[in-house]
């Protein structure tokens, strides 16, 4: 199925429901319409990381679902899939070879070994500075093989995530595959994640290292291709990062309006937010919420260093429950640079200025894209929490059946999924229109939305102080 211009639900397969069968009924009785396609976050049998350290991209864990139920859900919704192009659990057959066999594994050039990587005597203190890493440690481990050696291969995000060597002609036979596997069940655009740190080049920081960034992108572009898949190259970093990705004509992540927009909310300031909606491509997906934390470095230079810090401790202060301790090493967070909170709570569990977040979302260039539990404009989940003692986790609450059907009947959910319904279905949000964002004053502001004719006219005028909106199509009110 091709990429609709409609709202895009983030889900893991056990969040709505306990499994696909279940999501697919909650899909079928709440959110038919509220949603045009679905990213479901990794359904492969996994060793860790929530689903992203992935043993086999050919088979659905059975506690999720089947790929029957993957192409049940892509007949009614476009699918995004993961694919972890960086690396690969150490459970994989591959690496568990590679382990096996040692040299005389037909494996052994899938995996980045550092010994062969740097010059002998090396890697020294300089190199591993140097290396664009968000832990205090080296990105390798130690591993001892069935012939009695041990080596050092590459790891960039943990143990049970084996870093692959995307130069090596065994990983790009692999990467054709799973490309082509992933096709075959429906997948319509296709998740890079973790791509930035897939190129690894000796003296370079081994982070988006270019020009062989683009030579990989290219090369799974012109594999994607043959089936009519679109990709979307996920990168946690700067924003002129995704500014690049989307001048070479890809879809990329609007990462930077989560804080921009926390930003204007707590300050009541319109012009941080307006600038950068005038700057935003329209071939993009906007994010409030994911599967992880709220990106900080990603709006660095569109808020100065003290709006960031003064966002981060506002969301500290505003925000339900929400303590730094959850996003440091205690909770086991690995990004210094997020902030765990869901963004309801991050916005103090208010509904106004939730709803007023959501549809500066919907009028912003390209895509929304809600993670499930905004979806139900939910709270952080402190007892996963202090459960797990995974800072993320604060925003991964598991949803029954029964607990949906409650949350759906809240004033707020309601709203939320009336502003959707209205972002899917008018003509004014056409990709190949137009928007033209004003700030009447340092409080308010107008976005205007046009289709390519100009004809359909859909307008949001906002105050960030009082929270307060209204919308309107080809001046008819539209009620929220």
């Amino acid at each position: 199925m091709q990429i609709k211009n409609k709202a895009m639900l983030i889900t893991y397969s056990d969040s709505l429901g306990r499994n696909m069968e279940e999501l697919y009924q909650m899909m079928e009785t709440y959110f038919e319409d509220v949603v045009g396609g679905i990213h479901l976050l990794p359904f492969f049998p996994s060793t860790g990381d929530r689903g992203f350290a992935p043993t086999d991209y050919t088979i659905v864990d059975s506690k999720l679902g089947s790929w029957e139920m993957v192409e049940k859900l892509g007949e009614k919704y476009y699918l995004m899939f993961d694919f972890m192009i960086n690396h690969i659990s150490r459970k994989s057959h591959f690496f568990q070879d590679f382990k096996k066999a040692h040299d005389n594994s037909k494996y052994r050039d899938m995996f980045i070994r550092v010994n062969e990587f740097f010059p002998p005597g090396r890697p020294s203190e300089k190199d591993l500075d140097l290396i664009y890493k968000r832990k205090d440690k080296a990105p390798f481990q130690e591993v001892e093989f069935a012939d009695g050696e041990t080596e050092l291969v590459w790891n960039t995000f943990g143990e049970e995530q084996i870093d692959l060597d995307v130069t090596a002609e065994v990983t790009k036979e692999f990467i054709r595959q799973t490309i082509q596997n992933m096709a075959s069940h429906g997948c319509s655009i296709l998740r890079l994640d973790a791509f930035a740190y897939a190129i690894k080049k000796l003296e370079t920081n081994d982070f988006f290292v270019e020009p062989e960034i683009w030579n990989l992108l290219d090369e799974v572009k012109a594999e994607a291709k043959k089936y009519n898949m679109e990709l979307l190259p996920e990168i946690h970093e700067h924003y002129s990062i995704q500014m690049k990705i989307a001048n070479h004509n890809y879809y990329i992540y609007d990462f930077a309006l989560p804080m921009v927009m926390l930003y204007s909310l707590y300050s009541g300031h319109a012009n941080r937010l307006a600038n950068w909606l005038k700057m935003s491509p329209m071939k993009q997906f906007t994010t409030l919420d994911t599967h992880d934390g709220i990106g900080v470095v990603d709006a660095r230079d569109l808020l100065t260093d003290e709006e960031l810090d003064y966002t981060s401790k506002e969301l500290y202060k505003i925000g339900a429950n929400v303590k730094k301790v959850y996003s440091s090493e205690k909770y086991n967070n690995l990004d210094i640079y997020q902030i765990n909170s869901t963004y309801y709570s991050a916005l103090g569990d208010d509904d106004k200025s939730y709803l007023l977040a959501r549809a500066i979302q919907c009028f912003a260039p390209g895509i929304p894209q809600i993670y499930y539990v905004g979806l139900l404009a939910g709270k952080n989940d402190i007892e996963l929490l202090e459960k797990t003692k995974e800072g993320r986790n604060i925003n991964r609450h598991y949803y029954t059946v029964d607990e949906i059907a409650k949350e759906v009947e809240r004033p707020v959910v309601k709203a939320l999924s009336k502003l959707l319904r209205f972002r899917n279905n008018s003509e004014a949000f056409d990709l190949e229109g137009s928007i033209e964002v004003q700030t009447p004053n340092s409080n308010e502001i107008v976005i205007i939305r046009k289709n390519k004719t100009g004809k359909i006219v859909a307008i949001l005028t906002a105050n960030l102080m009082t929270k307060s909106f209204q919308i309107t199509e080809n001046e008819r009110n539209i009620a929220i």
